[in-house]
């Protein structure tokens, strides 16, 4: 016997249709997602692949104002987003050409952190969701089918005959397992995608967290000639001095 999904859909129940339904909501939803998250990673990839040369290059140059103008100017780039909170709070001190101290540094590390967790919390926005879809979805459409049987076997009790009643509940069956099926079509992919985001967010957390401690080793060993290197040299001189002072030779 050849059915169509119309006439499924025509000899489903109102039960049976209803999962369909939830089910359907659930695979739009899904994909929704999807779609946002593939547009939110690929462009930060763009951005971070226009970014991060010309970053590398301002800092190789000790060119400071324009790493900061870069930051600033490619919002798209997750690490430029996160570059940026670090370099905002030394900005002030470099435009003035202040000393900046060991606190300065504290102070541009804990902004990094602060936006690195605004930026893991928006690559992991949704995910949540898919994780929920690819987990439930099979038992929605488990519950059809479970559903589906127990009327198809009403349906035989109610037959009478033998012959009547094994064909109606082949056919209930037959309707009650198709809400099975699109249960696991709308799983498979959303745990597929929810895989693949969550590694893909845990890549580009990765490479937030390398490149920004690589701007704070800079910052440190960097704070000096114009920058404020003299802070650092007096007080480890001085820590010297009185280290060298206190010591006495046999």
């Amino acid at each position: 016997m050849n059915m169509s999904l119309l006439s499924l859909w025509a000899a489903a129940g109102t039960f049976a249709r209803g999962i369909v339904i939830v089910l359907g909501i659930m695979s739009i939803y899904g994909l929704t997602i999807v779609i946002q998250k593939i547009i939110k990673v690929r462009k930060s990839e763009a951005g971070t692949r226009k970014f991060a040369p010309l970053f590398s290059r301002a800092i190789q140059e000790e060119n400071l104002d324009q790493a900061i103008a870069l930051a600033e100017k490619h919002k798209d780039s997750h690490v430029a987003r996160v570059l940026g909170g670090a370099l905002s709070e030394v900005k002030p001190l470099l435009r003035d050409r202040a000393t900046i101290t060991a606190a300065d540094i504290n102070s541009a590390e804990r902004a990094v952190e602060r936006q690195m967790m605004i930026m893991l919390a928006e690559f992991k926005r949704g995910l949540g969701v898919l994780g929920t879809i690819g987990s439930t979805a099979p038992f929605v459409g488990l519950l059809g089918t479970t559903m589906g049987i127990v009327n198809a076997f009403m349906g035989m009790s109610q037959g009478g005959g033998a012959s009547g009643g094994l064909g109606a509940i082949g056919a209930g069956i037959a309707e009650a397992l198709i809400t099975t099926a699109f249960g696991l079509m709308v799983a498979i992919p959303a745990v597929w995608a929810y895989n693949y985001f969550t590694t893909k967010v845990e890549n580009l957390g990765v490479e937030m967290t390398y490149t920004s401690k690589e701007l704070i080793d800079y910052l440190i060993k960097s704070v000096g000639s114009e920058f404020g290197r003299s802070i650092f040299t007096k007080e480890f001189q001085a820590q010297k001095a009185v280290t060298g002072s206190g010591h006495i030779h046999g």
